[in-house]
C-alpha cells in the first residue's frame, strides 16, 4: 500500500476570520485614524476625571492673576548646580515705562517644584467619591502653575479647560445616542414596511432635512428659561440637538433595510416564525453595526461644534456651568483677544478634538467593508 501523505495546511486568516476581525485589520492600516483613535481615548479619559488632570480649582477667582500670561514647565534646574525635576519660576509682573504696558518675566531666584500625583483641591469622581490627588500639584499654593495662563477674574484657563472637555465631550456622546435612537426607529420602520408607512416616514425626514439648522438651534435654546439649573439646562440642550440630527441616520437606515429585506436569511427567519421585532433588531440591525458605528463616529464631531456655537452666542449652556463654548464667550472682544490670546485654548481642545474624530470616523467607514479591499 503506496504512503499517503498528509498534510496540514493552516487556513488563510482572511478565510476564516470574522467581520469584526476584518475590520480591525483594515482599521489598523490607516496611520492618521489609528493616531485619532489614541487622542481621542486620551480626551474621553480626561472628560472622565477631570478633576484629576485640573491643576487649580476651575471657578477659584484670583484678582492678583487677572489676564496672567502661561507659565513654562522646566525640567532641568542649572542655578545652584544642576538638578532634575519639575518645576517652574514664578512670574514678576514690571511696566514698560513708555507704555506702561504690562511685562512679565521669570523670576529665577524663586524655583517652584512640581509634585507628579500631589495634593492639591477636592473634586468629585463620578459623583462616588471625593479626592484631592492631581496628576500634577504644585508645592507653593500663592503662587500657583497657570499652564495656559488665566482669564479676566484670575481663574486658570487650562484647568477650565479641561473641566469644560466633560461637558463638550458628553454631550456629543449623549446627543448622537438619542439621535441613533430615533434615526434607526425611523429608518428602520420606514425600511421594513414600506409602502405608505415608507411614503409618511420620508416626508417627515424631508420636512427635518429642510428646516435650517442654525435657526431652529437658536431659536428652541433661547426659549429655554435663563434660570433651569445647569444639569436641565444640558439635557434641553442635547435633546435640541438631538431633534435635528436624526434625519440624515434614518435615511442611510432605512436604505440599509430597503437592501436587506429581500435577503435569503430574512426570508427564513419569516418562514421560522420569528417576530418582526426581532428579524429588525437581532438579523437585520447587527448585518450593517459597522455602518452604523461609522456614522456615529462622524456625527459626534457635529455635535460638539453645535454646542459650543450655541453656548458661545450665548444661547447654549450658562455660567458657572464650564464647557468650551462657554469659555470661549471669554474672547469675544477684541480687548480680551489683544490682551490674553491665550483664552483661545478652549477653541484649540475643540480644533483637536473634531479633527481626531472625524480622522476616526473616515478611518472606520474605510474599513466598514473589508471583503472590497
Amino acid at each position: 500500500m503506496a504512503d499517503i501523505a498528509v498534510t496540514n495546511l493552516a487556513p488563510d486568516r482572511a478565510a476564516v476570520a470574522s467581520q469584526w476581525q476584518l475590520i480591525w485589520w483594515a482599521f489598523r492600516r490607516h496611520r492618521l485614524a489609528m493616531i485619532a483613535l489614541v487622542v481621542t481615548l486620551l480626551m474621553y479619559i480626561v472628560a472622565v476625571i477631570p478633576g484629576f488632570f485640573a491643576i487649580n480649582d476651575p471657578n477659584l477667582q484670583n484678582a492678583r492673576a487677572t489676564f496672567h500670561p502661561p507659565q513654562k514647565l522646566h525640567l532641568i534646574d542649572t542655578g545652584d548646580g544642576i538638578s532634575i525635576g519639575l518645576h517652574y519660576y514664578p512670574l514678576k509682573l514690571t511696566r514698560d515705562p513708555q507704555t506702561l504696558a504690562a511685562i512679565y518675566k521669570e523670576d529665577r531666584t524663586k524655583r517652584v517644584d512640581v509634585r507628579l500625583f500631589g495634593r492639591g483641591y477636592e473634586y468629585s469622581v463620578l459623583g462616588l467619591f471625593n479626592t484631592n490627588i492631581h496628576l500634577l500639584a504644585s508645592s507653593e499654593k500663592t503662587s500657583p502653575l497657570l499652564l495656559f495662563g488665566a482669564d479676566r477674574l484670575g481663574r486658570d484657563v487650562f484647568s477650565r479647560t479641561v473641566q469644560g472637555s466633560q461637558i463638550s465631550l458628553s454631550i456629543g456622546l449623549v446627543g448622537v445616542f438619542f439621535s441613533l435612537m430615533l434615526g434607526i426607529v425611523f429608518g428602520g420602520i420606514s425600511g421594513y414596511y414600506g409602502g405608505r408607512i415608507d411614503f409618511f416616514m420620508q416626508r417627515l425626514i424631508d420636512f427635518v432635512l429642510s428646516l435650517p439648522t442654525i435657526p431652529i438651534w437658536l431659536a428652541m435654546a433661547a426659549a429655554l428659561p435663563q434660570g433651569w439649573p445647569s444639569t436641565l439646562q444640558y439635557m434641553m440642550i442635547t435633546i435640541i440637538l438631538s431633534l435635528t440630527g436624526w434625519a440624515q441616520l434614518a435615511r442611510v437606515v432605512r436604505g440599509r433595510f430597503l437592501s436587506l429585506r429581500t435577503e435569503e436569511f430574512v426570508a427564513a427567519a419569516r418562514l421560522d416564525g420569528v417576530r418582526e421585532r426581532r428579524i429588525i433588531f437581532r438579523h437585520m440591525l447587527p448585518s450593517f453595526a459597522s455602518h452604523i458605528i461609522a456614522s456615529i463616529t462622524l456625527a459626534v464631531p457635529a455635535m460638539i461644534l453645535a454646542e459650543t456655537s450655541l453656548s458661545f452666542l450665548g444661547l447654549g449652556l450658562q455660567p458657572p456651568t464650564i464647557s468650551w463654548g462657554v469659555l470661549l464667550r471669554e474672547a469675544q472682544n477684541i480687548r480680551s483677544i489683544a490682551t490674553a490670546p491665550w483664552l483661545f485654548m478652549p477653541g484649540a481642545a475643540v480644533v483637536v478634538a473634531v479633527m481626531a474624530l472625524n480622522l476616526l470616523g473616515d478611518g472606520l467607514r474605510d474599513a466598514a467593508d473589508p471583503y472590497n479591499k
